[in-house]
């Protein structure tokens, strides 16, 4: 960095003009510094693992403690070597985590049992019950499903609680001693009313009947962490949050912190689309689609979640386990192909050279079908899956059909989910942003988003700094100088320059796609049959 930018920064870290944005991710923890452009001056990260206990998935909250002072101190240093100076005073902070799953405390603040990660699926029967009764999708993984089914085991913890909350609400608690989650991150504990923006009160009461016939004295109101909006304030650093962050006692008391949120909300955040009928995909190993909602639905779907944007915007959510582990499978295989041949090409080549490909089949890739399905699917109906690629005699079996085959297939069961929102109850996508390893190869996973999807596809010129980053924007939001800056408005500034120019859908591959699409469905047959005889 040259001199100038260092004299700019020094300035900044002096006068406490730089936001800190942290996440507890499934695999690492991660800290992102930014300056007064909102682009990062530093990272901290550190790598951590979930660990199956008495048969719970957890994660150490020791350990997690370990890892934010270790990205702490990360930062501390990367800013002293750039300008001499420490990190004491910061314009704001803010904390965001995996979402969903069960931290109960009791009054006294001891932590009744291990923490619950939201990987759990030991909670089926207080989903079921609970939808129904609702009329509304609890998911295994909220929070409310968690503390329902230890109720319904009557474990001896239950009558203890005094509050219960979620990983970042946990770390925004201990750093300001204030229990309060922001809206996205409450809306994946329990169901939220557009109307009021707070926890759905009709709901509540539902629940509170099913606590009293339990003999439980507490209620859901006074258990449950209070929920804020994005650009409200949330407590500031207390003496011994600061001392939690930073034990070398540099950094000061008195920061102010914006509500806690989500993984989800940050991601929105981290891709500009907090907007209505705006949609993001997350596509790796994994695929998730969101999209913010104009409108409540008609009725509980089982293949979408719905959560909230951070300023309290319903989103529908269809997540689909498999995208693309078969296909680097198949990559994996033409390496050895190639080395047998005496070639040495590494994976990075042959993504760039193979998936290209694909842009050059048939626009329903030639009759081929398969299914990426390493494991099950819900949005198809599979509890586990197999693997495997099939044609009938007078397909068009080339290299360019089979990478587009493999291309459209990882994002089938996603678009099933979609066409619940879209088709089912007439929402609208008016652009989508892309991020994730199937965007890797230039053109190819844009080009097949916006065909899977209908919608123009636009990528990040960089994907940021992920959540982290997506947080510390959400801790700028809360300190922004115009009051009445809505976070779109807000985000519109961040992101001016920094998307790619949207690619819109070919209609040849929209039009190729809905042909797979419906070939894909007529052979979900064959996906079972595969399971019940290789067993």
């Amino acid at each position: 960095m040259n001199h100038s930018h260092d004299s700019q920064l020094a300035e900044q870290i002096r006068n406490g003009q730089t936001i800190l944005g942290i996440e507890m991710g499934s695999t690492r923890i991660k800290a992102v510094l930014t300056g007064v452009d909102s682009r990062p001056i530093a990272t901290g990260n550190f790598g951590w693992e979930n660990s199956q206990e008495n048969g719970v998935w957890t994660y150490s909250l020791d350990e997690m403690w370990q890892g934010i002072q270790s990205c702490f101190a990360e930062l501390q240093n990367q800013v002293e070597a750039l300008t001499g100076l420490r990190i004491q005073k910061l314009k704001s902070l803010g904390v965001s985590g995996m979402m969903h799953g069960y931290l109960v405390f009791d009054a006294e603040d001891h932590l009744l049992t291990p923490f619950r990660t939201w990987r759990n699926t030991f909670t089926a029967e207080a989903s079921k019950e609970l939808t129904d009764c609702f009329q509304y999708p609890i998911p295994q993984r909220w929070s409310i499903a968690h503390l329902y089914q230890a109720m319904l085991k009557q474990e001896p913890h239950v009558p203890y609680i005094a509050h219960i909350t979620t990983l970042a609400g946990y770390v925004h608690w201990k750093l300001t001693g204030q229990q309060v989650l922001g809206i996205g991150e409450a809306s994946g504990m329990f169901p939220i009313d557009l109307q009021t923006q707070q926890y759905n009160r009709e709901h509540m009461n539902l629940f509170d009947r099913k606590v009293l016939d339990a003999g439980l004295s507490w209620t859901l109101n006074e258990i449950l962490p209070q929920v804020r909006q994005a650009g409200d304030l949330a407590g500031e650093l207390t003496e011994q949050g600061a001392a939690l962050l930073d034990p070398t006692g540099t950094l000061a008391a008195g920061n102010p912190l914006c509500p806690p949120e989500g993984d989800a909300g940050t991601g929105m955040v981290a891709t500009n689309s907090v907007d209505l009928c705006m949609g993001n995909v997350s596509a790796g190993t994994s695929v998730f689609a969101m999209l913010v909602l104009e409108k409540e639905l008609s009725r509980a779907h089982p293949e979408i979640d719905l959560v909230t944007t951070p300023d309290g915007k319903l989103v529908g959510m269809a997540h689909s386990n498999n995208c693309s582990s078969d296909i680097d499978a198949w990559i994996k295989l033409f390496a050895e192909a190639t080395q047998a041949l005496g070639m040495d090409l590494s994976p990075t080549d042959l993504y760039n050279k193979l998936l290209p490909t694909a842009l050059q089949g048939d626009a329903d890739c030639g009759g081929l079908l398969s299914y990426g399905y390493l494991s099950g699917e819900h949005i198809t109906g599979f509890e586990e899956g197999r693997p495997l690629m099939t044609r009938s005699p007078d397909s068009t079996f080339s290299l360019a059909n089979f990478m587009r085959m493999h291309l459209f297939t990882a994002l089938c069961a996603m678009r099933t989910g979609l066409d619940v929102l879209l088709k089912e109850e007439g929402a609208k996508i008016k652009a989508i942003r892309g991020h994730g390893g199937f965007f890797k190869t230039p053109e190819v996973g844009q080009r097949i988003m916006a065909a899977a999807t209908g919608a123009p596809v636009s990528l990040l010129e960089s994907s940021g700094e992920g959540g982290a980053w997506g947080m510390a924007l959400l801790a700028g939001f809360a300190v922004r100088e115009n009051r009445t800056e809505t976070l779109p408005d807000f985000l519109h500034k961040v992101f001016e320059g920094r998307m790619s120019e949207p690619l819109a859908p070919n209609p040849e591959d929209v039009a190729g796609f809905e042909s797979y699409f419906k070939r894909y469905h007529q052979g979900l047959d064959i996906e079972q049959a595969a399971i019940d005889a290789l067993r």
